[in-house]
């Protein structure tokens, strides 16, 4: 489970003020942080599916809101992909 003190880091990080949840790279980077945490949580509960399946969501909530920066903006989809090392 992603901690307050972890998301309020990662808002401060990715987005253009403290108070900035919204925008598009730090939905990007949270969702990157919930599904590392549940990545290691599957690991250890393979046979927990409901978590899997929210997994699954995740993933591809990631993947539209990365094809839509993709599109609006080129140089901040370059610039997510690399900070947060994700498609090598």
């Amino acid at each position: 489970m992603i901690t307050k003190e972890k998301r309020i880091e990662t808002v401060k990080k990715y987005g253009k003020s403290p108070s900035d949840a919204g925008s598009t790279p730090v939905q990007i980077a949270l969702l990157t942080d919930r599904i590392k945490d549940l990545s290691g949580h599957l690991k250890a509960n393979k046979k927990d599916y409901s978590s899997q399946r929210g997994l699954l969501k995740m993933v591809g909530q990631r993947r539209r809101l990365l094809g839509y920066l993709k599109k609006i903006d080129l140089t901040a989809y370059n610039a997510i992909l690399k900070q947060l090392d994700l498609r090598k």
